[in-house]
Parts: structure tokens; sequence; C-alpha cells
């Protein structure tokens, strides 16, 4: 079946213009420049000036509406899966917490019986259980363990892992990072207090990842540079940012745009079972959550404990931080994972991409997600 997207501003890596989009099936067959003849297809959907994206991608996400990953609950999963449509996401990683292996294998087994009715899972990623103890932040100590590439292996089995955060200075750090990429799922450094040396032999070893930039790792000095000098001092290495203006200050997040661009920033969510919900008491990790004005934070310490942000909010964020135009920061919501994930041809309004389409507002309010070609969700 062909369709349609007439009336629409596409907006895509170094492209800005108004078009139309045809989709042939599950993929996008080309773009057509306003004023520009219209072929004759089976279904026409009007965007009338809305604003066309490739589908935002959220690889670092642990619930939403009040359900976790990690309470290895299909129900939890489906739902997750539809609500993330509201905020543009096409593609998702659920996200686990440091737990015990019977419970990670539990989330895998919940996540590999999706419905598959919301946005696409092409695998899981694992945050922990191979964080510093001394870094843990909302993640539960109880559970923290040494690298193991043979725990990786048997989660696999379940459902692919397609991204692993740890702290490489953790002995047997820098082997696993290259153990996982034979089996070609991205390492990442997180929770972690690895020095600028630490970090280097991790690259060496084919690291290109941090995950949530800045947020419990070593910060920048002027003689260890730490990772955050590191993920800004090299071009290779992408960065996961939580733009909510709380995990990192606005002049952080403008810093960071300006040194890396968007090419080599994803943005995610963290989001934990709040997101979508009223303020209150949550949990995460069995850790109690107080959330208030939107800040998640553990009840006992005040450490933040994931955030509540949505996506098309993380973008509007940027933008206006950054002031820079949408089609120089587009990568970030979607291109740069496609690439540091290897999650194939997403994240691009091009010939052969995936159908996985936003449609935004002017307050970047999400109007139609479309995942393969099909109107998922629509407002």
């Amino acid at each position: 079946m062909k369709t349609l997207i007439k009336n629409c501003r596409a907006v895509s890596p170094a492209l800005d213009l108004s078009a139309a989009i045809l989709i042939d099936g599950r993929t996008i067959e080309r773009l057509i420049p306003a004023g520009e003849p219209l072929p004759p297809v089976d279904r026409v959907i009007d965007a009338d000036g809305l604003t066309a994206m490739p589908g935002f991608v959220d690889a670092h996400c642990h619930g939403r509406n009040n359900f976790d990953f990690c309470d290895a609950s299909t129900e939890g999963v489906n739902l997750i899966g539809r609500r993330k449509l509201e905020e543009g996401v096409t593609t998702l990683l659920p996200t686990t917490l440091t737990l015990a292996e019977d419970a990670l294998s539990a989330t895998l087994r919940s996540v590999a019986a999706y419905d598959g009715k919301g946005c696409k899972m092409p695998g899981v990623h694992l945050e922990g259980p191979f964080i510093n103890p001394k870094c843990t932040g909302a993640q539960n100590p109880a559970f923290v363990r040494r690298p193991d590439i043979r725990e990786v292996e048997r989660l696999n089995t379940i459902f692919p892992v397609k991204k692993v955060s740890f702290a490489v200075e953790m002995e047997g750090g820098p082997e696993l990072a290259s153990e996982l990429l034979r089996r070609g799922i991205t390492p990442s450094c997180v929770h972690s207090a690895a020095n600028y040396e630490q970090f280097d032999r991790a690259h060496a070893a084919g690291l290109r990842n941090l995950s949530h930039f800045c947020n419990q790792m070593t910060p920048l000095h002027h003689r260890d540079i730490g990772l955050v000098g590191a993920g800004l001092l090299h071009d290779d290495v992408y960065l996961e940012l939580i733009c909510d203006k709380l995990h990192i200050s606005p002049e952080m997040i403008a810093l960071v745009f300006k040194i890396k661009g968007a090419e080599r920033i994803m943005l995610i969510s963290d989001a934990m079972r709040a997101s979508g919900m009223p303020d209150g008491e949550y949990t995460l990790g069995g850790l109690p959550v107080m959330v208030r004005d939107g800040a998640a934070r553990l009840k006992e310490g005040g450490a933040l404990a994931g955030s509540t942000l949505q996506l098309n909010r993380a973008l509007k964020n940027i933008y206006e931080i950054t002031g820079l135009p949408l089609a120089a920061l587009v990568s970030a919501t979607s291109w740069s994972a496609a690439q540091a994930l290897n999650l194939g041809r997403i994240g691009r309004l091009e010939s052969g991409y995936a159908a996985d389409i936003v449609l935004l507002d002017a307050d970047f309010n999400v109007r139609k997600t479309l995942v393969d070609g099909e109107i998922r969700f629509e407002r």
C-alpha cells in the first residue's frame, strides 16, 4: 500500500523543506518537494503544516505509566510500548537495573512476549549490574557484581541484548568491552569512577559510548579530565544526554552540543515508572522514590532516581537552549542512536529508510506517530 503525507515540513539530518513524503508499504520511497505533482496513492495523510521528523529512539528508558520493565510484567511492557508513541518514540530499548540475574532473566522474558503493537523493541539495554559500588546513584548496591560476559550471554539467549552499560575500571572492564563488541553488543560506560587512563584502556578496546553523560561519572578536572573530559575530547564517542534541565544544567547542555554536535549525542529519557504520572511516591529497583514537580529522587539520600522526561520535551528543551535549527539537532533524536547501536535503516527521512515518522506541532506536541508506515498514535 502506498501512503502520502502531504503539506508537511520535513526535517531530517541536514534537511529542512516543505514537502510530501511518499511511503511504499513499510519504507519511505521518496520526498516530493512542495509544488511538484503528487502521485496517486492508496491513502493520504494531510499534515496541514505539521513538522515531520524521523521517529525518535529512546535507548535508555526504565518505564512509564507506573510500570517498570523490571516488574517483569508483559502487560507493563505492552503498555509502555504503546504509551511511548505519545512522545514520538518509534524505537525503544527497554532498560534494566542492577538486580539479581534471575530478576533480569524474568525481565527479558517479559520483553520477549511483547505484542509489538506500540513502538519497536529490537533489544534491551542492560544498565548494570557491573557498576562501581561507590557510584551506584539510584541503583541497588546489593546486586552490584564484577563484569561477566557469560551472564550477558545467558541473558542474550532470552532476548537480544543491544547495549551494556558498566564501569570500565572494574576488574575485567576493558576485556568486557571487547567481548561485547565481538558479539555485536554495544559497550558503554556508566556509574563509574574511572580516571582518564582507565577510560583510555577501554577506548582502545572499542568503547565508544557513555551513558547518561555527566551523571554518575568522573567530572572534568584540570589534572585528570575523567570521563566527562574524555567524552568531550574524543570525536568518536557517543554521549547519552538527559535533557530535562535537571540532570544537566542548560549551560552544560549548550556546551556539549557546541563541542560534540548532534551527530554524537543521543537524547534519552532515562524515564522511570513515574513518567506520564502525577507527583507522588514510587519505586525504582525496590528503592523508595519521591517525585516532586516532576523530579524523581530517592527518599533516602535524595539522589536523582531516573527522570519523568519525555522525548518530545527533550527536543523542545535543546531547541530552546542551543538556538540551533532543527535540521542541526534532529540527529540527536534518532540517527545518532541508530549509528551508535547498529539499529539499521532508521533515523532519516530518505528513500529506503523505515517509515518511522513523528508529526509535531509548533510546540513540539506529538500529533501522529507512524511505525513502518502505520499510524499507531494520533491526537
